[in-house]
């Protein structure tokens, strides 16, 4: 369990993936209302979400760390081969699917940690949208994005 709980507040950390916030009820929103570039609420993260297909993913753009130094390398990557690769441009969300107004059975990429984990993203807001982040049901985290216009 120790292990577990360490590897939620890694998840917590990392690029301001998931900090613990109460979930809300969906906003009727399209397909596209995820659409954009987006703060997370820790260390400044920036993702852009762009359609892949018939899905979306998203890309860490920026963040503190990575403002700190651009060429910061994804050095925790469980996958040895990556380690060289920069953090700025990795690909953090993947592999969704709509279901009304929420994606789901998709992944996040947490680069504190290396790990990838199960993804769920419903729009709250033109300008809010919950990301839940889990790495095994119910050990769970979600938080807000906002915006950036």
């Amino acid at each position: 369990m120790h292990f577990v709980k360490h590897a939620m507040l890694a998840l917590v950390s990392a690029a301001g993936i998931a900090s613990p916030i109460a979930v809300g009820p969906a906003w009727a929103a399209d397909a596209n209302s995820v659409i954009g570039t987006w703060r997370t609420p820790s260390k400044h993260g920036v993702v852009e979400i762009e359609r892949c297909g018939g899905s979306i993913c998203g890309k860490l753009t920026s963040s503190d760390n990575i403002q700190k130094n651009p060429d910061l390398k994804d050095v925790n990557n469980k996958d040895t081969s990556k380690r060289d690769r920069r953090l700025k441009g990795v690909q953090m969300l993947g592999g969704f699917k709509q279901d009304s107004s929420t994606w789901s059975g998709g992944t996040i990429y947490n680069p504190e940690d290396g790990g990838t984990y199960k993804a769920t993203i419903t729009p709250t807001g033109a300008d809010s949208l919950k990301l839940k982040g889990c790495i095994v049901w119910p050990l769970c985290k979600t938080q807000t994005w906002t915006r950036i216009k």
